[in-house]
């Protein structure tokens, strides 16, 4: 049987809180969780890259509900919203010794590298991964300018 301690949870808090400032003196980002109680990170995790037509977006998020996932674009900013199914609603909180596939909702706004056509993005969530690809707006492609010579 395991008794109370009220500062147990004070200490938790606290080693947190130096982990985060830590990171961030280490020139570390402020990411998001969406797991309470566990180390900050974003989620899903993420590739990006472009070529001259798209940009292209992958995101590792394996036990999703494919039916929770929202994204949503606005110029140059991708949002990915949704939820992690998590692992067994049949059992009690305190009968796990440990739980490290925690899951509930999340979501992440990236800035795209360029602005994309919205109407023309196209996403597919297949085995644990997400691919997005964003078309870019005509304005943002680039184009050749003729030079002439006097």
């Amino acid at each position: 049987m395991r008794f109370y301690d009220p500062f147990r949870e004070f200490d938790v808090l606290r080693r947190e809180i130096e982990r985060a400032f830590d990171s961030a003196r280490r020139g570390g980002t402020w990411r998001q969780s969406f797991l309470p109680g566990r180390e900050p990170r974003g989620y899903p995790l993420v590739n990006m890259w472009e070529d001259t037509d798209n940009v292209y977006v992958e995101a590792l998020a394996p036990g999703l509900n494919p039916e929770s996932l929202e994204l949503s674009v606005v110029r140059n900013q991708l949002t990915i919203a949704g939820e992690k199914v998590t692992t067994n609603g049949s059992i009690a909180p305190e009968k796990y010794h440990r739980t490290e596939r925690a899951g509930g909702k999340f979501i992440r706004t990236f800035t795209l590298p360029a602005e994309v056509e919205d109407e023309k993005v196209q996403a597919e969530y297949k085995s644990g991964l997400l691919r997005v690809s964003l078309p870019k707006a005509e304005v943002a492609k680039p184009r050749q300018i003729a030079v002439s010579v006097s």
